[in-house]
């Protein structure tokens, strides 16, 4: 089974898939497994370092002490979010509107859940991942490898994720969506 799978199937989620017919189909799935620690999901091969290169945002997934899971966007430039290594991503965090509750709930929990979405190409990657935060000033050699330094935002932090897993998802019911910048290659590449 893939890691993504494992860390996802919990005993409630294996009842569900049981109650609701698909518990065959999982293990299925699950049985395909392989040694590449790419297609188990647990290291970030080149389609996902190039996917991950290409996006200008994603959703960023905390839980609190009291339990309740906390969804923001991060956002900014395209390739904002770096690729450190194989097992790792890391982002300089931009001053937003200072209510730090990812930042706060990453101290009692590390555990992150990123979503990245490609509307356009009507694809979707999910990882899990242990996030730690670096003040800024405390690592400037990190600073400016996560830094882009003509995007006019200001730096407070720098995220670091250690990634535990990561998963494809389908393309079922994803809508295609454009950014200006999609709509404006299309409309100058010739036919």
């Amino acid at each position: 089974m893939s890691r993504y799978l494992n860390i996802a199937t919990t005993p409630s989620v294996a009842a569900a898939q049981e109650h609701y017919g698909s518990a065959e189909q999982w293990a299925r799935i699950g049985a395909r497994g392989g040694a590449d620690e790419t297609v188990q999901g647990q290291r970030l091969g080149p389609a996902e370092a190039a996917f991950i290169r290409g996006r200008d945002g994603f959703y960023l997934a905390s839980v609190s002490e009291t339990g309740w899971p906390y969804v923001q966007y991060r956002g900014g430039p395209e390739g904002f979010l770096t690729i450190v290594d194989s097992s790792t991503l890391g982002f300089a965090d931009f001053r937003g509107n200072r209510q730090y509750i990812t930042t706060g709930n990453v101290q009692a929990n590390d555990r992150v859940s990123l979503f990245l979405m490609d509307y356009a190409h009507r694809r979707r990657l999910k990882i899990y991942g242990h996030m730690q935060i670096i003040d800024a000033n405390d690592d400037p050699a990190l600073a400016k490898t996560l830094t882009m330094p003509d995007y006019p935002a200001r730096v407070e932090r720098l995220v670091l994720i250690a990634v535990e897993a990561f998963d494809w998802n389908c393309p079922q019911h994803i809508t295609p969506r454009f950014t200006l910048a999609e709509l404006e290659r299309f409309r100058t590449q010739p036919l």
